[in-house]
């Protein structure tokens, strides 16, 4: 009886931890001003059940487009790599895909891709993802093309030898733009970044 509780209540938890999307206004201060100038007026705030912000999402008013990619398994493949995505603001603190922990503050977002190697074999159906670094020290509006100096600009944000990421990926078909539950765990922030179409998971660890 005790178990079936235990699980009773484990499975209300989750059927109760609902989050919740509002509009939110202009991009943070904290922001330097060439990137800053890049993002739309206004955003996108994600709310925990309990009714506290989980974190606020801004994006660019067009997204950065380039020679077309031949890199395997990308889906974005007009974006170069290290441009300027969006930015995002943990009020209380969070997590990456990863699971490494992340301080609450303010973080450009700059699209990437993981590297082909057994480290991430099996993580996700495609390599596209976002890098998060903290916007005191990301200052530049250009592209970081060279992976190597992305990933030590994001070690400030995860404080491990590893990035800090969200996964994302082009949603191509059935797109409805807002917040959706995929899964047991996950939950997806539809926007359009110019005329792409993303899905950008922002609450959810990578399984396994």
């Amino acid at each position: 009886m005790k178990r079936l509780l235990l699980a009773f209540v484990s499975f209300g938890a989750l059927a109760f931890a609902q989050y919740k999307l509002e509009a939110t206004g202009e991009p943070p201060a904290d922001l330097a001003a060439p990137i800053r100038a890049l993002m739309e007026g206004s955003g996108h705030k994600v709310l925990a059940a309990d009714g506290k912000v989980w974190c606020e999402v801004w994006f660019v008013k067009a997204a950065p487009k380039g020679p077309v990619s031949s890199e395997a398994d990308v889906m974005w493949r007009t974006v170069p790599l290290g441009s300027v995505i969006g930015a995002i603001r943990w009020h209380d603190g969070a997590y990456d895909r990863r699971a490494q922990p992340i301080k609450p503050g303010v973080y450009t977002l700059r699209f990437s891709m993981f590297p082909l190697n057994g480290d991430h074999q099996g993580v996700a159906p495609n390599r596209d993802f976002l890098v998060m670094s903290p916007a005191k020290d990301d200052e530049n509006a250009a592209a970081v093309a060279d992976f190597k100096s992305l990933v030590a600009l994001s070690k400030n944000a995860s404080g491990t030898p590893h990035p800090a990421v969200l996964s994302m990926y082009l949603a191509e078909s059935d797109f409805k733009p807002g917040l959706q539950n995929v899964g047991e765990h996950d939950w997806i922030l539809y926007v359009k970044v110019g005329d792409a179409q993303i899905g950008l998971i922002v609450v959810g660890k990578a399984e396994g």
